[in-house]
């Protein structure tokens, strides 16, 4: 056999082998609960909800879709849909006490996302300013629109949502 053709041969084996062990990448959600939907966007329909540790198989990335969301399927479940990168790790989320993988603080990237917000303290600080009018933030706060609300308000609206960009 020539050596060109053996190499050729070798070189497909492993290939072929790191591609077959790698397989579909496994997640878990860890936030409190994120929702699967039928596009890569916040204002596609709501497939099914998961909750914290969920486990998730990553599917191929079609070419096009935004880097921020992921197609997902459930194992055990006939689901799929697309769930926003930021509620899914690739690290494996136990909720056993004890369990020796629990985290036992936040990683600084955690951090850095919890600072981003509005604290109690930051918004006391902005309510001693006695020129500014708070009744319509604070009527905001206590909306929760369903989805169907948002999509008929969308409608409604003439509105085109960008897909991917979380709008």
């Amino acid at each position: 056999m020539p050596r060109s053709l053996l190499a050729a041969l070798a070189c497909l084996v492993v290939g072929s082998t790191a591609a077959f062990a790698a397989g579909p990448a496994q997640m878990s959600v860890f936030v409190k609960q994120t929702q699967v939907r039928e596009t890569p966007s916040y204002l596609g329909k709501v497939l099914a909800v998961l909750a914290y540790g969920d486990k998730v198989t990553v599917l191929e990335q079609p070419a096009g879709a935004p880097k921020s969301w992921k197609k997902i399927g459930v194992p055990g479940k006939n689901l799929q849909g697309w769930v926003n990168a930021s509620a899914l790790t690739e690290k494996t989320v136990k909720l056993q006490a004890g369990s020796e993988n629990v985290q036992q603080g936040a990683s600084s990237g955690e951090v850095a996302l919890a600072g981003k917000g509005f604290n109690e303290t930051v918004e006391k600080e902005y309510r001693t300013d006695t020129k500014l009018d708070y009744t319509w933030v604070d009527r905001m706060g206590t909306y929760n629109p369903t989805p169907q609300q948002v999509a008929d308000f969308i409608e409604k609206g003439g509105l085109t949502p960008l897909e991917g960009s979380g709008q």
